[in-house]
């Protein structure tokens, strides 16, 4: 099977309906045993060029490929950020609320608001409900504007400031991870950047959790050390 090629459609619609600048948000690394949740956030104006020929969602184009999109990516738009949420506040808040928490982050560090975001999936990233989670983003800028959200499924496929966003959250995520490696030799994380693999269940199972660990994840019921013992419980079915 042929792999989607994305194209404007979707905001170019935004933009006959009357927005100025129109961002395309996707997340990564939401089952990660490890590392951030990050979202990437890619903004373009009615005047945009033509995109980036090999642009597509970053799960199915090559990581050489990625990285030379990302350059190609931060020129062709108006805007480009990437957000994270740290494993601990992954634990403290639950995936959702993580996952708004760093598509608030990515959001906030644009020069402007967009007047429109697309997001991939049935949810708005950017909707959480908790305490902790509207005192973390009491002070972000966009809250003031609330640009529209719309939520598309598989728009990291077909809308291209999406697939963009997927590919540079996936970049900077794994550059991260990879830099962090060197602290953690058994686990790999150069490899496998913070995803279940063989080598990182065995490092686990050696050497028990890192700080880059998510507690509150089933898979740590499997440290034998740790079995029985009272730990979070915010994301269960991990």
């Amino acid at each position: 099977m042929s792999t989607p090629i994305p194209d404007l459609s979707v905001e170019r619609q935004a933009f006959a309906n009357g927005a100025q600048r129109v961002a395309g948000m996707d997340e990564v690394g939401r089952g990660a045993w490890a590392g951030p949740v990050s979202v990437g956030v890619v903004m373009i104006e009615s005047t945009v060029g033509p995109q980036p020929e090999k642009v597509r969602d970053s799960k199915a184009i090559a990581k050489s490929v990625r990285e030379k999109l990302v350059p190609e990516i931060t020129e062709w738009a108006l805007d480009s950020a990437v957000g994270h949420a740290s494993p601990s506040e992954c634990d403290l808040l639950g995936m959702r609320a993580a996952i708004a928490l760093a598509s608030s982050r990515a959001l906030d560090a644009l020069g402007n608001v967009p007047d429109v975001v697309i997001v991939d999936g049935p949810l708005d990233l950017l909707a959480a409900e908790s305490v902790e989670f509207n005192a973390l983003v009491r002070n972000h800028r966009w809250r003031e504007r609330s640009p529209r959200v719309e939520a598309i499924v598989k728009a990291d496929q077909t809308c291209t400031s999406v697939s963009a966003a997927s590919v540079i959250a996936k970049v900077t995520r794994d550059q991260m991870m990879s830099a962090l490696a060197e602290n953690f030799p058994p686990f790999d994380f150069e490899i496998n950047v913070g995803y279940p693999s063989p080598q990182h269940q065995r490092a686990l199972r050696g050497f028990g959790l890192t700080p880059l660990h998510r507690r509150s994840w089933r898979f740590v019921d499997s440290i034998p050390w740790l079995m029985g013992t009272d730990r979070p419980r915010s994301e269960p079915t991990r």
